[in-house]
């Protein structure tokens, strides 16, 4: 038995003695190491946070106190030491546990948290609700892989930096976020980390805090002895000193004896701290404090003989596409930029970076300020390209709307992860970016649906003197679906015609669409399958021909269907004054959150993999077909036989086309009303 089968709550970590405590550190290491190897997940972050975790639940009790994470995949050694250590396997796999916290999985979760800048902020709202509510509450917020220097990190200081009792922030400093930290916060604390003073302030520390009593002096006293103790890493205008807090550190985040001495105290101070900490990320294993950002999430791998081995994905995924499609891009355009929010490789810049590096800028995480340094780009000549995961762009949105759409420039907004996202589950699918960009004026959106559309799009999106969005999944590129096209603004593609059912599918779903369509081809039933290509503006003429027969019509989509594209030909449908009574939208359920699994399952939990797309036009065939029936016997009752005038008494044919007569007469084979014998099968 190892010392972490031992730990079943928190407090028994008091039952270890310090040197067992960094032996458990050891441990959580490996336990992270096997599982992240076997599921994949956040690997090189939680490698760097062992030690501060533990000395964490040391001295606090986060049963009454609260622990706030920043970003969210720093948490694994948490869960470990918060009875979760038997259920660890399961990590990111359906049913499981998730990759974040989760209050659902213990109340030892404040939130559930995937984004950088919260916690902050957050835990300044917790402390105010105790102290109105006077509850005896300590709180603290565990920051790090460079979210402090997000916007909202700023904003959380500024208003922490005002509370009139404990609050104690943990700045966890490992240069790093998902790529090397960036901006001057960042140099300015790599300077001050890498000084000459670090290791002597970790001396001075030791030796005052001993002498620092918890009890029977003011608080004030207290702080003076401790400021007089790291006096010397103090600069006159030492940055969140003048934001209000007590600054301690740099210190060691991995001599555990140290930061439960000095948490020991820092604990009992009724005034806004701050402790930077350097850790190192992958600590515990060479190959990944080597590439950290290599290991920042990699999929399963193998360690054997010192040598690791990444399970590679079989086929070219859709990042790569991008970047690739990118560099050719650029290659033939000067004006071509290329920016993105703290994650080169998570993105597909990396690549470009290398290539371009004078046309390439990585603002750390600050999504908001990408966006507006790219509209200051346009509005300079240059032709910027913002590549940002769906679920990340949300933090920008009114940059979006107000720096960039409403300007009318031509920013190309590249969103990654579109779409249901496999096992990072529900904080970061991207799964509403159509809703909250569809309502933006002159906002085009895009999506291919192969690799040669990908090159289509981008090539596109830049000649357009305009914004556009692009979207695509974390997924793997599909076989061909066609020959290459160009885009043109707001046309469709039909890739085939079907006069039973129509699918009108939208990016990474065209691919499932066209396999629904041969296996229902295989048992007799003729369905189209078109290429919506544009969500904004949609192909209203393809539409208009779609709705003019009695088939009935699929939107299918890997998007919310609150606001999405099934949504907007909904919309467009009624304002034309077309029946909107034959289109069901398959799409992501809008009132459930999905929670973490595999890419596979969750398409199919959704319904839009290829068996239930397929699935659903058999059911809605079957009942179109079992309508017909039960028209007919009603006629032959009533004296109305098929061969009857079937008209009603305002002279409208029962049952007929809604359209114009200029669609009736532009009707192609793929729309034509569904034949008896292959309704029937």
């Amino acid at each position: 038995m190892t010392l972490l089968d031992t730990i079943r709550h928190p407090r028994d970590l008091h039952t270890l003695s310090i040197d067992q405590l960094t032996q458990l550190a050891g441990e959580i290491r490996q336990r992270v190491l096997q599982v992240v190897g076997s599921n994949g997940g956040h690997l090189a972050s939680n490698l760097g946070v062992a030690e501060i975790t533990i000395a964490l639940h040391y001295c606090f009790d986060f049963e009454r106190d609260h622990l706030l994470f920043d970003v969210g995949h720093q948490c694994y050694p948490h869960k470990l030491l918060t009875g979760r250590h038997d259920r660890f396997e399961t990590l990111r796999k359906a049913g499981g546990l998730s990759g974040f916290p989760n209050p659902d999985e213990s109340p030892f979760d404040v939130f559930k948290v995937g984004h950088a800048g919260t916690a902050i902020a957050s835990a300044v709202g917790l402390a105010e609700a105790d102290r109105m509510l006077n509850r005896d509450a300590r709180t603290v917020a565990l920051v790090g892989d460079a979210s402090i220097v997000n916007g909202l990190s700023f904003e959380g200081l500024n208003q922490a930096g005002l509370l009139n009792r404990q609050m104690l922030v943990v700045l966890n400093d490992n240069n790093w976020g998902i790529a090397p930290s960036q901006g001057a916060l960042a140099e300015y604390l790599a300077k001050f980390r890498t000084s000459s003073l670090y290791e002597e302030v970790k001396q001075r520390a030791q030796k005052v805090l001993p002498r620092v009593p918890l009890l029977g002096k003011s608080f004030f006293d207290a702080l003076d002895h401790l400021k007089e103790g790291i006096k010397a890493t103090v600069s006159p205008n030492q940055i969140f000193e003048q934001l209000g807090f007590i600054y301690v550190g740099p210190v060691d985040g991995h001599d555990l004896p140290h930061l439960i001495q000095l948490l020991g105290h820092l604990a009992e101070v009724q005034h806004p701290v701050l402790l930077h900490i350097h850790t190192k990320k992958g600590q515990g294993a060479d190959f990944a404090t080597a590439e950290p950002a290599r290991f920042h999430s990699p999929r399963p791998f193998e360690v054997q003989a010192g040598k690791v081995t990444i399970q590679e994905s079989n086929g070219r995924p859709w990042t790569r596409a991008f970047g690739d499609a990118l560099i050719a891009a650029a290659e033939k355009d000067d004006r071509i930029v290329a920016l993105t929010a703290g994650m080169p490789d998570g993105t597909g810049l990396d690549k470009f970076a290398a290539r371009f590096p004078e046309r390439y800028r990585d603002v750390g995480i600050a999504e908001s300020a990408a966006v507006d340094i790219a509209a200051g780009m346009a509005r300079g000549g240059l032709r910027p390209v913002v590549a940002i995961y769906s679920t990340f762009l949300q933090r920008a949105f009114d940059q979006v709307f107000q720096e960039v759409v409403l300007q009318g420039l031509p920013v190309v907004f590249c969103m990654d992860r579109a779409g249901l996202v496999g096992g990072d589950g529900a904080v970061h699918h991207g799964a509403l970016d159509i809703a909250y960009l569809r309502g933006l004026p002159n906002m085009t959106l895009i999506a291919p649906a192969d690799g040669s559309e990908m090159d289509e799009s981008l090539r596109f999106a830049l000649n357009h003197d305009g914004p556009v969005a692009i979207r695509y999944p974390r997924d793997i590129v599909p076989a061909p679906l066609g020959r290459p096209e160009p885009f043109e603004m707001g046309r469709a593609r039909v890739l085939h015609s079907g006069s039973d059912a129509a699918l009108l599918a939208y990016g990474s779903t065209v691919a499932a669409a066209v396999e629904a369509a041969r296996t229902l081809g295989a048992e007799g039933l003729s369905v189209g399958v078109i290429n919506a290509r544009f969500a904004k503006p949609l192909d209203t003429a393809m539409l208009g021909k779609l709705l003019a027969g009695e088939r009935p019509v699929f939107t299918v989509e890997d998007h919310s269907l609150a606001g999405g594209f099934g949504s907007a030909v909904l919309e467009a449908a009624a304002a034309m004054h077309w029946p909107t009574h034959r289109i069901t939208c398959l799409g992501i359920p809008a009132e459930k959150f999905v929670a973490q699994g595999s890419r596979v399952a969750q398409l199919a939990e959704c319904g839009i993999d290829a068996a239930s797309i397929a699935d659903a036009v058999r059911q809605q065939v079957r009942q179109q077909v079992r309508q017909a029936n039960d028209t007919s016997d009603k006629g032959d009752k009533d004296g109305i036989g098929r061969g009857a005038d079937n008209r009603s008494d305002n002279g409208a044919e029962c049952g007929a086309d809604k359209g114009t007569e200029d669609s009736k007469r532009q009707r192609e084979p793929m729309t034509a009303r569904p034949h008896k014998s292959s309704a029937k099968r």
